[in-house]
């Protein structure tokens, strides 16, 4: 018997079964199915065995660390800026953060070509101030790739944080200050608190993300840099193998999934909800 107050969800959950859970299902599927008809977890097996696909694992997960790092010491500055700002400030801001998710990821990550290679402003500042002899790309290296990704995925972790901020409640500095505490130490002890859930949610967006953007992946990373998104494609593609290929997907999932819950997790803990 369907309530009539939950009547709304059910195209949703209609729209979920249908798109996505069954889609999965089929993945999970088509990852069981053995190279001789059989079925079991062969391909699942030979990818934990063989320590070249299972470093690309470990590599994809460390990128998505790395950048979801590297993104929250940038978005910090941007954070307190957008705190103390006016509110037209705050909405100039605002706009910035957004600008980036108005284009293209593809157009984005073209634009960083250009950045990161030798001709780029990257190269030729740095040979304009003496720090390098001759000009040098930044393509095709990791350390590239991550500044590419964290860019891009800056504003996930922006505007939840800018959500938050917007509803704080600034009577809680102002009483840490009262009491004593110098400015930042006012902030970080009253303010701070209220955002580590905003912080934790942006950290599951970036990080996600990160771990599975192949365009940028294959484009900045190149050739030499090989993650599970490209691996995966190189199954499909190139090989033709669609059991490895869902088999490795799977795993994906599940390695980001993992992650991902356990953050959402801390994100709802009590201590850290009586902040919001």
């Amino acid at each position: 018997m369907i309530r009539k107050d939950t009547l709304l969800a059910w195209p949703m959950i209609a729209f979920m079964v249908l798109f996505f859970l069954a889609p999965l299902l089929l993945l999970l599927g088509i990852s069981l199915r053995g190279a001789e008809g059989g079925w079991g977890i062969g391909n699942f097996v030979a990818f934990l065995d063989d320590p070249f696909e299972r470093g690309v694992l470990v590599r994809t997960l460390l990128l998505g660390a790395k950048v979801t790092g590297l993104v929250s010491l940038l978005a910090l500055p941007l954070v307190m800026l957008y705190w103390h700002a006016g509110p037209r400030l705050r909405g100039v801001i605002l706009v910035c953060a957004l600008l980036p998710m108005l284009t293209a990821n593809v157009v984005r990550t073209f634009a960083w070509v250009v950045i990161l290679g030798r001709n780029g402003p990257i190269s030729q500042t740095m040979l304009a101030l003496g720090l390098v002899d001759r000009p040098f790309s930044l393509l095709y290296t990791e350390m590239g790739l991550i500044m590419a990704l964290a860019q891009i995925e800056l504003p996930l972790l922006l505007l939840p944080v800018f959500s938050v901020l917007n509803r704080a409640d600034r009577a809680t500095l102002d009483a840490a200050e009262v009491l004593g505490a110098g400015r930042w130490r006012a902030w970080f002890s009253a303010i701070f608190p209220q955002i580590i859930p905003a912080v934790l949610a942006g950290w599951v967006l970036v990080f996600a993300s990160a771990t599975t953007s192949y365009v940028t992946q294959s484009v900045i990373g190149g050739a030499r840099l090989i993650y599970l998104p490209r691996f995966v494609y190189r199954e499909v593609g190139v090989l033709f193998q669609w059991p490895s290929a869902a088999a490795i997907s799977i795993l994906l999932l599940i390695s980001t999934g993992i992650i991902m819950l356990g953050l959402t997790m801390l994100a709802r803990h009590e201590r850290l909800r009586a902040h919001g």
